[in-house]
């Protein structure tokens, strides 16, 4: 699979090919957004890591741009560490943040974590039984395609999985721990902004009013649920 690696420190660039490539994977460099959005056409990478604070093009309005056309994994790498910073990373349309200085050894489990998520979206799933609705809500997990009242919404692999595992279990609410649990298959330490970022985004794509929202909603204190019609 190919990485797109992205970072004005090309120490780091290089630093991150040799562990990666340790890996079998296939790196692609640029040295700010502007190179990798041209490299985003020309190879389609399968993921993309990319600094924040780039010249020419920074991190966030680059994955801004990507995020209009491409929904693959995109971890943001950052000298910043301070929760708005995660939040900002993750609102822009980023599925995982880590930041500098970062373990070698951290940055690659999360690349096969995120990896794994894209090639194998709710991959644990009765092959009989590849639809699941909710009133308007439709998810067609053969195609990995969620529709809103007959219309096709753009999810990113987190979102989608998010709710998947919403839409299976209409009523039930999943506490946010539960939720990450799930997701990303780490332990949840600390990722209520995290989590709540992402529903947020999926409020945004299928609700007509996401401040009231008709289908996900929270349970004060517990979680979040998918409304049982």
């Amino acid at each position: 699979m190919n990485v797109l690696v992205c970072d004005d420190d090309r120490e780091i660039v290089d630093a991150i090919e040799v562990y990666l490539s340790q890996e079998r994977y296939h790196i692609l460099k640029a040295y700010d957004g502007m190179q990798a959005l041209k490299l985003m056409e020309q190879k389609e990478p399968n993921l993309l890591i990319i600094d924040v604070m780039m010249p020419n093009l920074d991190g966030i309005r680059a994955t801004l741009q990507i995020r209009e056309k491409s929904s693959i994994p995109i971890i943001i790498l950052s000298a910043k560490s301070e929760d708005m910073d995660k939040i900002l990373g993750l609102n822009i349309g980023a599925d995982d943040y880590i930041a500098k200085p970062f373990n070698p050894l951290e940055l690659v489990a999360r690349v096969k974590s995120q990896l794994r998520r894209y090639t194998k979206l709710g991959n644990i799933r009765n092959e009989s039984q590849n639809m699941y609705q909710v009133s308007g809500l439709t998810i067609n997990d053969k195609l990995k395609e969620v529709t809103m009242d007959g219309k096709t919404v753009k999810m990113t692999p987190i979102e989608y999985n998010i709710l998947l595992l919403l839409v299976k279990n209409p009523g039930q609410v999943f506490s946010i721990e539960q939720i990450y649990q799930n997701i990303w298959n780490e332990e949840a330490i600390g990722v209520d902004s995290t989590v709540a970022v992402h529903i947020r985004h999926i409020r945004e794509k299928i609700e007509i009013n996401p401040k009231k929202p008709r289908y996900l909603k929270v349970v004060w204190g517990v979680g979040y649920k998918i409304e049982k019609f």
